[in-house]
C-alpha cells in the first residue's frame, strides 16, 4: 500500500443480499486530499460509502485503511479508526438541539469535558451559524444549516477521513458555496475528505482527484481539472457538447 493512501480498495464487490451493486472497485484515497466520487443516480456511490463505513459487508476484494486490513471490521471499529460517514439526508436528531446533535458525534470517544469544549469551539469556528443557533432544535434549521450540523457532528468524531454523501443535495448555490469554502478550509488544515456528489461541476472543482462510477464500476479516474475538461465527462454529466 502506498504511504500516501489513507484508503486503498482492490477488487471490492458488495451489494444487498443476492443483488450485487459494486463490481471490482479499485480506489485510492490519498491522505490530506479531497477525493471525489461522481456518477449518475443509482451508480453505486452510496453503496460504496456504506461499505467503507461498515454499514454493509463486502462480498469480495480488499479494503485497507492506513495499511491495515479492515475488510471484516464493524461500523464501530471503523469509526474508532477514524472513518467517519456523513450520510445522505443528514440524519439529525430533529428534537434535539444543535449542540446535543454535535455532542452525539463524540459519544464513542473517551475525552475530557475540556477537550469536548475545544472540539465544539472548532466546529463553531468552521460554521459560525451553528454557534448562534446552538440551543435551537435541529428540525427547525434550514437545509443548509442542517448540512452544516451533520458535517459538524462528523467532525466531533475526530475523523482521519471525513466521507460526505451528497453535500449539495437540495441546497441553493449560495449555501453550496459556503459549504465548499468550509471543506476547502478543513482540507487546508490537513483533513482528508471523500466527497460523493451528483453535482459534478462542484465535485471536480473542489477535488484533487476523482473517480467516475457507472453501474457499480469505476470507469474513469484522474485529477479534478483534467476530468472537468474531458469532453466525454462534459457530455455525459454536464450536458456540454463539444464542437
Amino acid at each position: 500500500m502506498a504511504d500516501s493512501a489513507i484508503i486503498e480498495l482492490q477488487g471490492l464487490c458488495a451489494g444487498y443480499g443476492e443483488v450485487q451493486v459494486l463490481w471490482g472497485v479499485d480506489m485510492n484515497v490519498r491522505r490530506g486530499e479531497i477525493t471525489a466520487l461522481i456518477g449518475s443516480n443509482g451508480a453505486g456511490k452510496t453503496t460504496l460509502m456504506r461499505v467503507l463505513s461498515g454499514l454493509i459487508p463486502m462480498q469480495g476484494g480488499t479494503y485497507f485503511a492506513d495499511g491495515r486490513d479492515v475488510a471484516g471490521d464493524t461500523a464501530a471499529q471503523l469509526l474508532a479508526h477514524g472513518i467517519v460517514h456523513v450520510p445522505e439526508g443528514r440524519r439529525l436528531f430533529g428534537a434535539m438541539s444543535i449542540e446535543d446533535n454535535l455532542l452525539m458525534g463524540a459519544y464513542s470517544r473517551k475525552v475530557s469535558r475540556a477537550e469536548l469544549g475545544r472540539n465544539l469551539d472548532a466546529v463553531y469556528g468552521t460554521f459560525p451559524k451553528l454557534r448562534e443557533r446552538r440551543n435551537q432544535a435541529a428540525a427547525t434549521l434550514s437545509g443548509g444549516e442542517q448540512q452544516m450540523c451533520a458535517i459538524g457532528r462528523g467532525l466531533m468524531s475526530a475523523p482521519r477521513l471525513l466521507m460526505i454523501d451528497e453535500l449539495s443535495l437540495g441546497l441553493s448555490p449560495l449555501l453550496v458555496e459556503q459549504l465548499v469554502a468550509a471543506l476547502r478550509s478543513l482540507n487546508a488544515e490537513g483533513m482528508s475528505i471523500l466527497l460523493v456528489e451528483q453535482d459534478v461541476t462542484t465535485a471536480l472543482d473542489i477535488c484533487h482527484s476523482a473517480y467516475v462510477m457507472d453501474m457499480g464500476r469505476i470507469v474513469r479516474t484522474g485529477q479534478g481539472a483534467e476530468l472537468l475538461a474531458d469532453p466525454i465527462i462534459r457530455d455525459a454529466y454536464l450536458g456540454v457538447l463539444e464542437d
